[in-house]
C-alpha cells in the first residue's frame, strides 16, 4: 500500500465563494456580529429548516447554553441527556445549576432510548435533550411525546443533523429549541460555528435579547423602541460577520455538499458491506424512508478489545480513523454534576466498539479504498493476534 501521503481523519473543504464573501464583508465595514452576511446566512437557515428564526452563535455549545436559559434551568432541577454525547450537550445545562440525569441509547440508531427516558422521568425532571447521532434521527418522535405528556420542552442537539428529516420533518423542527453546530469537522463549515434554531414564535424576543447581551437591541435597530437598553440576562454569543460570510458559501452549496457526503457514505458501505459478517462489522443504520445528514461513517468493531490496535495498525499504514466519545456517566465530571449513577449498558458497548473513519466532502475514491483495506487488514489482524 502507498503510505506517502496520509489519509487525513478530516480535511476542511471550500464550497465556491467563501473567500470572495470574507473580502466582500472586509469591504463592508461590518465584521462583527449581526452584520449582513449573518442576516443572509440566518434567513437561508430559517426557511430550508421552516423555523420561527435561526440565531447564528459562536459556537453550538454557546447555542445550548442559550437553550438552557430560555427554558429557565436552574439548582435543584433535573435534565435528561444521554450519556453518548459531547460534553458540550451536558455543561450546558449544569452551569445553570441542573443536576443531570443520563439515559442510555439504544440499538440500531445510537440515539436517546425512550423506554429508558420515560423509566427516568419524575417531577424534578424539567428538560431532555435528544441528540440525532452521526445525523441519524434519534426516536424523536416518541421523545417528543414523552416531553408533552409530563409538561417538559424537548431541546434537539442537532450538531451532525442539519438538512436530514425524520417522518417527513427537519431534524432540529420537533424540539422547542434545537441547536447546530459548523465545527470544521461538520458538514457545513465556517472554523467555529453554531447556531439556535427557535421553533416557537414567542421565544424570539428573549432569544434575541440573549443573544444581544441582555438588551433590546433588535426592538432598536428594527424601529421599535427609541433607544437600546439592558434588559436582563445575556452574553456575547454573537457570530463574527466574517465567518459568517464563510457559512453562507458553503449553506448556499448545501444541495451539493450533501450529495458528495452521500456519495462517500454509500462507497464506504460498499467497500466494506462484503466484510461485515466474516469480520462481525456493523455498519450504520437509518429508518427506512429517512433522509440522514451523512454526518460520519463508523464501524462498530466485534469488540472493545482490538479498537486500540485496529487504531495503530491503521495509522501505521498511513490512515487515520478516531474513536468517538468517552460515556459522560463514566467520566470524573459525572461525580459531582450527575444526579445518580446509571448504568447504561448500551453506551458502554457501543462506545468501547465505535471506530470512525476519515470523512470530508472531498474524500476521494481512491482515499476510501486505501482506508477500507487498512480497517479489513487490521480488524484481521486484530482478531488473530487476539486469538493467538
Amino acid at each position: 500500500m502507498d503510505n506517502a501521503i496520509e489519509v487525513p481523519f478530516n480535511r476542511p473543504c471550500l464550497a465556491g465563494q467563501e473567500m470572495n464573501y470574507i473580502a466582500q464583508a472586509v469591504a463592508n465595514g461590518h465584521s462583527s456580529a449581526k452584520g449582513p452576511f449573518t442576516e443572509r446566512a440566518e434567513h437561508l437557515l430559517t426557511e430550508r429548516l421552516n423555523a420561527e428564526g435561526v440565531l447564528l452563535t459562536t459556537s453550538c455549545t454557546d447555542a445550548l447554553e442559550m437553550a438552557a436559559m430560555m427554558v429557565e434551568i436552574g439548582p435543584g432541577d433535573v435534565v435528561i441527556v444521554p450519556s453518548f454525547t459531547f460534553s458540550s450537550t451536558a455543561t450546558a445545562f449544569a452551569r445553570q445549576g441542573a443536576k443531570l440525569r443520563f439515559c442510555d441509547i439504544r440499538k440500531p440508531d445510537l440515539g436517546l432510548d425512550p423506554d429508558d427516558v420515560e423509566a427516568s422521568m419524575d417531577d424534578r425532571v424539567k428538560a431532555i435533550v435528544t441528540v440525532h447521532y452521526a445525523g441519524v434521527a434519534s426516536d424523536v418522535t416518541r421523545l417528543q411525546a414523552i416531553a408533552q405528556r409530563f409538561g417538559v420542552p424537548l431541546i434537539e442537539d442537532n450538531a451532525h443533523g442539519l438538512f436530514a428529516d425524520h417522518d417527513g420533518k427537519q431534524l432540529g423542527s420537533f424540539g422547542r429549541f434545537s441547536t447546530l453546530s459548523f465545527h470544521e469537522t461538520k458538514n457545513f463549515i465556517c472554523g467555529e460555528g453554531g447556531a439556535l434554531v427557535v421553533n416557537n414564535e414567542g421565544d424570539l424576543e428573549a432569544a434575541h435579547i440573549l443573544l444581544d447581551k441582555g438588551t433590546n437591541r433588535r426592538q432598536f435597530l428594527d424601529g421599535l423602541a427609541d433607544k437600546y437598553t439592558w434588559h436582563g440576562h445575556g452574553s456575547s454569543f454573537g457570530l463574527s460577520d466574517l465567518l459568517a460570510a464563510f457559512l453562507l458559501a458553503q449553506l448556499e452549496r448545501a444541495d451539493e455538499i450533501q450529495s458528495k457526503r452521500r456519495k462517500i457514505h454509500g462507497k464506504y458501505t460498499e467497500l466494506l458491506m462484503p466484510h461485515t459478517e466474516r469480520l462481525a462489522l456493523t455498519l450504520p443504520y437509518h429508518h427506512q424512508g429517512d433522509k440522514p445528514a451523512d454526518h460520519m461513517f463508523y464501524v462498530l468493531l466485534p469488540s472493545a478489545a482490538i479498537r486500540g490496535e485496529v487504531i495503530k495498525l491503521m495509522r501505521s499504514a498511513g490512515v487515520q480513523p478516531t474513536f468517538h466519545y468517552v460515556p459522560l456517566h463514566s467520566a470524573p465530571g459525572a461525580s459531582e454534576l450527575a444526579d445518580s449513577d446509571r448504568h447504561l449498558p448500551v453506551t458502554d458497548d457501543i462506545s468501547g466498539r465505535l471506530l470512525r473513519m476519515p470523512f470530508f466532502n472531498e474524500l476521494t475514491e481512491h482515499e476510501q479504498e486505501r482506508v477500507a483495506l487498512a480497517l479489513v487488514e487490521a480488524v484481521e489482524a486484530s482478531i488473530l493476534s487476539t486469538a493467538t
